[in-house]
């Protein structure tokens, strides 16, 4: 992901961990990679359709509040 602010740590570190490209997600999103990359980083965000498409196909065994936390978010967090 070079050089861009990651604000989603886990998925990025998800993505690479499981060979997840940006394009990946692109084709799956239909969108473009400039877009992908901004969600990543939050500049924009991801719909919760968009989140759940990308942990059905790429993620299946693991939960969306740990792929999708927010950076200043932790464990406790996530507890509901």
């Amino acid at each position: 992901m070079g050089g861009v602010c990651v604000a989603l740590r886990n998925l990025a570190a998800e993505m690479k961990r499981y060979q997840v490209r940006n394009i990946d997600i692109q084709t799956l999103l239909s969108c473009s990679e400039k877009t992908v990359t901004n969600k990543i980083a939050e500049n924009s965000f991801f719909s919760i359709n968009e989140a759940m498409a990308i942990r059905n196909r790429f993620f299946p065994g693991l939960q969306l509040e740990y792929l999708f936390a927010r950076e200043a978010e932790s464990p406790e967090d996530m507890v509901s």
